[in-house]
């Protein structure tokens, strides 16, 4: 079969012995005319010899093709890297074998994507898929814009590299790359009239021709050259600027949003061109590096400056989005990676991809510029965060979805950079986490561009002989929506707060209990009704371990013994009935028994009160109640620097319409009642089915079983995910220990209404909302309503007989003999309400 194909141009075929099918033809041009010249007898040639010729429009110059026979596509080049690429492979997939492409010319891809990193990147990604299918496809690109390496990676991938020059009105074109062909003459320049073909071979004509022709040196990447002007920009005047501004704006922040709104009413011109130049690469920051740097941005632009004395300064850098796409190109991934954005192989072939994201390579030049960021931090612990373009975004917090991971940064710097590595893939791999990849399909989000840029920090702290950690950390929320007492001032915020790295605080892990501060009232009793406050408080403390190089745990006496820079009583109090017991057994030399109550901070510093007004400022400015993570770190009580390490929409339904609950006596039936202790505004809520998990049963089970159950409850919920589900069980949902409570993911149980936990203080379960972790984010923003039942304390009704004397339905989920009726109830509840009034604090379900 003759693979011969001709570009329209007979003497020129015989030249560089014509085109093969599975050619892509590269052209080097001045304008988009001399393309123009060049692609009409290719294109009319391709239609006498009934060829498919399809033309691939998204240039903003005029239009190249106007044969009738020819298939046009529109491709919107707006939409992004990711679109845009995917939508031409699928093109191209649909037009299938031997097809003839003419694709406008590449360069115009700049006046969207601004970059020249992601035009080789998207033929890189093209080229191979057409070579492939046996077709012949056209591209054009302009000369003298284009950097070194761009050209380069273009010259590589092609299989023919032509350059086009236009002398006194005369087509000359001089091969660069013909792939698999040679002639004596090949790679001389050649004069082209109509089908006649002249070789310049003399060197005199070579030279003449050549010493006309405009080469520039290396160009900078069309990205560098916008911001470049930007600084130029600087001495201009308002109206400039903040063209300027807008323009860099979407290029490092995204679309038209109320985020990018907010950011245009805060940031200076000079505050973006400060941002980009601490960016790695191309693209966006993403959403948590710019809720991260709005939120510093409102409190140090508060007009009384309340903050700015308490504000730790911070010099974070941004790996651009576009590093993460690189990354895949550039590993051969792409076409995996279509094949993975599609419904069918969402799931399918998420694991293979994250498993090929977890051991690539990254360029060289990417490289160099990882060397340049660890050089910069020197031995400073670094944490690398994901920051993805939809995360933290209004509607969308992703809270926990995506990988963060420490580097101690201990070693010599070859092991520091491999760590620094494997810490951003570890975080690109995270993109195909179970828990993201449903997040994302239950918000119909999974064809949406979700470009993962990643947010490098220096960690807060200091270091405290091995250990390394900020004094306090924690989660605060300027609307309190768990008001477990009518007196709380829902509007006064609330902190959850920890000895040490916040880690503690946002997940919902270990058998420990942050510190719960309502801020309206610091000192207020505690969230839950716990007597033993030792029991009910921090015992563990998550720290950098520099000799060990790595994340741990230490006990609180261990960590608090080494502080020596603050008095040690500010953030806890001897356990002095410890203290004695440990003295009477004989025991010396032991460390100080502590236990963190924070009660001198939040009575006698101004900690408490300068975060209410934080967080208050903050969603004053985002006119919606927000989230933020922090850290602080004391010299004394009166002086100490805050850091908002991130900020983003907490998103809330609000209080709901008042609802009027029946009184009971003591002699009617029903399943839940009692004051306080829950969250989720005031509610009617019918419920069709409740899930029961009986303590003791559940408690017999051995800890593989205990598992078992997670994953029952899972399947249950997810068969009835278009019922009403009230999900009632021991002690606390969704931990990671089953001892404390059932290990479900939230995955499975993401389509429930309403959730339960049931305390037994004797039985080791206790309710804990965990309030501000990433479990609590996603129950408030998938709008599950939440009830932590006290069993046996005052105003407090709990029977389990008004579930479990009907019908168990279980056996409908096959039949496992060790999780028995005794341990799982499903029972259809037809006609039971869940009510509540939060003004009242009142709850009811019969």
């Amino acid at each position: 079969m003759d693979l011969k194909v001709s570009t329209g141009m007979a003497g020129f075929d015989d030249t560089i012995d014509s085109l093969r099918l599975g050619d892509n033809v590269v052209w080097q041009v001045d304008n988009i005319n001399a393309y123009k010249d060049i692609i009409t007898p290719f294109v009319h040639k391709a239609l006498k010899d009934n060829r498919k010729v399809v033309y691939v429009r998204f240039g903003q110059h005029e239009s190249l093709v106007s044969e009738k026979e020819v298939v046009q596509y529109n491709v919107d080049a707006k939409r992004g890297f990711e679109s845009f690429a995917t939508e031409i492979h699928r093109l191209i997939e649909k037009e299938g074998l031997k097809t003839f492409y003419v694709f406008d010319s590449l360069t115009d891809l700049l006046s969207n994507w601004y970059s020249d990193l992601m035009i080789g990147n998207f033929f890189k990604v093209c080229c191979p898929y057409l070579y492939e299918l046996d077709t012949v496809a056209y591209f054009a690109i302009n000369r003298n814009v284009h950097t070194y390496s761009t050209i380069a990676r273009i010259r590589e991938t092609t299989q023919v590299l032509l350059d086009l020059y236009e002398v006194n009105q005369k087509h000359y074109i001089h091969p660069l790359k013909v792939w698999q062909r040679y002639s004596p003459t090949m790679f001389f320049p050649h004069l082209i009239e109509a089908d006649r073909v002249k070789s310049i071979t003399a060197s005199s004509e070579a030279s003449a021709l050549f010493s006309d022709i405009n080469r520039v040196e290396e160009r900078m990447d069309y990205w560098d050259v916008i911001f470049s002007k930007a600084r130029e920009d600087l001495q201009k005047d308002q109206a400039t600027q903040g063209h300027t501004k807008r323009l860099l704006m979407s290029l490092l922040i995204g679309e038209e949003s109320r985020m990018f709104e907010l950011c245009d009413q805060y940031f200076t011109l000079q505050d973006i061109v400060d941002i980009a130049a601490r960016e790695v690469g191309t693209g966006f920051i993403g959403g948590k590096s710019v809720g991260m740097l709005l939120a510093r941005k409102i409190l140090k632009s508060d007009p009384e400056q309340r903050f700015t004395k308490y504000m730790e300064a911070h010099d974070s850098f941004y790996i651009g989005s576009d590093i993460f796409y690189t990354y895949i190109v550039q590993n051969g991934w792409w076409k995996l990676r279509v094949k993975q954005k599609t419904k069918e192989g969402y799931y399918k072939y998420a694991r293979e991809l994250r498993e090929k994201i977890l051991n690539g390579e990254f360029p060289t030049n990417i490289k160099e510029q990882f060397v340049q960021v660890l050089e910069y931090f020197g031995q400073s612990p670094i944490i690398v965060r994901s920051s993805s373009l939809l995360e933290d975004n209004f509607g969308n917090a992703f809270a926990g979805k995506y990988d963060s991971v420490f580097c101690v940064n201990q070693g010599t710097p070859e092991e520091r950079y491999q760590a620094l590595e494997k810490a951003i893939r570890t975080v690109y791999a995270s993109t195909m986490n179970e828990d993201a990849l449903e997040y994302r399909m239950n918000r119909s989000l999974f064809e949406k561009d979700e470009q993962m840029a990643i947010l490098i920090q220096r960690v807060s702290g200091d270091h405290y002989e091995d250990n390394f950690f900020p004094h306090v950390a924690g989660v605060g929320n300027s609307s309190n929506l768990y008001v477990w007492d009518k007196s709380v001032d829902m509007d006064a915020g609330m902190i959850r707060l920890v000895f040490g790295l916040g880690t503690r605080a946002v997940d919902r892990t270990v058998d420990d209990y942050a510190k719960i501060v309502a801020l309206d009232q610091p000192t207020r009793k505690p969230l839950m009704h716990m007597d033993d406050l030792k029991k009910f408080s921090q015992h563990g403390v998550d720290i950098l371990s520099i000799s060990k190089n790595e994340l741990t745990s230490v006990k609180v006496d261990d960590a608090i013994a080494n502080v020596w820079d603050v008095e040690r009583n500010l953030f806890a109090s001897i356990d002095t009935e410890t203290s004695f017991r440990l003295k009477d057994l004989g025991y010396k030399n032991m460390p100080t028994p502590y236990i963190l109550d924070f009660k001198n901070l939040l009575k006698n510093s101004t900690f408490a009160s300068i975060m209410k007004e934080i967080l208050a400022e903050i969603s004053r400015v985002y006119d919606y109640p927000v989230d933020v993570e922090f850290t602080a770190n004391f010299r004394d009580k009166a002086n100490f620097y805050i850091n908002i390490v991130q900020c983003r929409p907490l998103q809330t339904k609000g209080l709901g319409k008042s609802v009027t609950i029946p009184e009971i006596d003591e002699n009617q039936a029903c399943f839940i009642q009692t004051e306080g202790n829950f969250m989720g505004g005031n509610i009617r809520l019918p419920i069709d089915y409740c899930i029961y998990v009986d303590m003791d049963g559940y408690l017999a089970l051995n800890e593989q079983d205990k598992y078992s159950v997670a994953r029952t409850i899972g399947k249950i919920t997810r068969d009835l995910k278009n019922e009403r589900l009230l999900l009632v069980g021991p002690g606390r949902w969704g931990t990671t220990t089953p001892s404390l409570g059932v290990p479900v993911h939230f995955s499975e149980i993401q389509h429930v209404n309403a959730i339960c936990e049931v305390s037994s203080q004797e039985k080791g379960f206790m309710p804990e909302l965990s309030y501000g972790s990433h479990f609590f984010q996603d129950i408030v923003e998938s709008d599950i309503f939440y009830v932590a039942l006290f069993d046996g304390e005052e105003g407090v009704r709990f029977e389990p007989s008004y579930i479990v004397e009907r019908e168990n339905l279980l056996y409908k989920w096959g039949k496992n003999p060790k999780l028995t009726n005794q341990v799982i109830h499903v029972s259809e509840v037809t006609g039971m309400e869940l009510l509540s009034d939060i003004v009242k604090q009142k709850l009811l379900c019969k």
